[in-house]
């Protein structure tokens, strides 16, 4: 019987690379957000591993010397799973495995994971389901050999051992089963947008954990569910919103991720439709974290990824009551300013001021700059909704409003 304490609560050791395409800076980012997804998976990260390699070893990930290192450490502080920053082929897994004799996830199983965990409608478990099994069938042997091992907890939700247990074939079935399903719910999905009618969609885009939802609950006046982990939000909510007189839909979606796996992309093709068929995207950034123009990038290049990227799109730069920069003392003469020293004056003058590219900044959860923010988003509906509606229907929603 598998111990709830021990499910719930598992310690963890984190690993990852130095590589000529992910310097130290980059591999210390990527671990930072590896252990906020442990945290959120209900695992505690109890220490890093980093090693500097030209490429990751194809048989091992890390070198046997350094494996060996980590071995060592798990054994004598009792540690039961090791994450791996980066996807692990079926050839890796079971070696690695042979050595640390513990339970072995990557980047992609933990992110899977945590979906399993928020997934509550049958099309976000359907979409999350159908990828846990396309991440299985390559890994079936492994899960196989090594079923004895496996316990509870991060990494094990999901199908679960009856699946495991079955051969490639089943594994097969269920997945054309459950696209089948997916096919079924994605029409159902494209019936209820198109029976929204003409109105203008608004879609919320942006990294995981920038505030969508709060965002979306202030604005549409809703209960859309928000908390401070990533993936909070799989299910899409789409609400009506008026401003001024003008309604139009807005849409809340999943929060995308560095390195996200790409059986979710695919699973979730329904869900991104969503920000495919939007008039207008609203692309909410975290102005707080020090990575948010990283951020930024990963979210355009899965727009791209799904041909959305040159849609109308407003920056929202969300969270400046959090903000903070570093200061550099006037006798210093030394220290050059850098990206770290910029207030927010500061940044609203960089790339931020482009007449191209509409952007505004404003606290969510302290409804700081909302009424400047709702004045642009009724700016860009507006042009979008004269252009859709022949102007005697414009001018009775202007009269309805009155």
């Amino acid at each position: 019987m598998i111990d709830a304490k021990e499910a719930i609560s598992e310690k963890a050791v984190l690993i990852g690379v130095i590589t000529q395409l992910q310097d130290e800076t980059k591999s210390e980012e990527y671990l930072d957000e590896l252990e906020f997804l442990t945290h959120t998976a209900g695992g505690v990260p109890v220490k890093r591993f980093v090693q500097k390699l030209d490429r990751p070893n194809p048989k091992t990930f890390l070198g046997t010397g350094k494996l060996e290192d980590v071995r060592d450490y798990i054994k004598t502080h009792d540690i039961g799973t090791a994450i791996f920053d980066d996807e692990l082929s079926p050839a890796q897994l079971r070696n690695i495995e042979k050595i640390l004799d513990c339970k072995i996830l990557d980047r992609t199983n933990l992110i899977l994971d945590i979906f399993a965990q928020r997934a509550q409608t049958s099309s976000a478990k359907t979409q999350v389901e159908l990828a846990q099994h396309e991440y299985l069938l390559p890994r079936l042997t492994r899960l196989w050999t090594h079923l004895d091992k496996q316990k509870g907890g991060i990494g094990m939700r999901g199908p679960g051992e009856t699946e495991i247990e079955t051969d490639r074939r089943i594994i097969r079935d269920k997945i054309t089963l459950l696209k089948k399903r997916l096919q079924t719910i994605d029409k159902q999905m494209a019936v209820q947008r198109k029976n929204r009618g003409k109105m203008v969609r608004v879609a919320l885009v942006g990294y995981t954990n920038v505030g969508k939802s709060t965002l979306m609950n202030v604005i549409s006046k809703s209960e859309v569910f928000a908390e401070n982990k990533l993936f909070a939000t799989l299910d899409t909510t789409v609400r009506k919103v008026v401003i001024k007189n003008i309604p139009f839909l807005m849409t809340d979606t999943v929060g995308f991720i560095r390195k996200l796996p790409t059986q979710l992309v695919e699973s979730f093709k329904s869900t991104l439709d969503e920000v495919r068929e939007a008039d207008l995207l609203l692309h909410v950034v975290d102005i707080s974290h020090p990575n948010f123009e990283d951020h930024i990038a990963s979210v355009n290049a899965i727009l791209t990824d799904i041909k959305s990227d040159d849609k109308p799109t407003v920056m929202v730069f969300n969270k400046i009551d959090a903000y903070e920069h570093e200061t550099i003392d006037e006798d210093d003469l030394v220290t050059e300013k850098t990206k770290e020293h910029y207030t927010l004056q500061d940044w609203k003058k960089t790339w931020m001021n482009k007449n191209d590219v509409e952007s505004i900044f404003i606290s969510a959860l302290n409804k700081e700059n909302l009424d400047d923010f709702k004045e642009l988003v009724y700016e860009e509906v507006k042009k979008i909704h004269i252009q859709r509606f022949p102007y005697n229907d414009f001018l009775y929603y202007e009269y309805k409003e009155e």
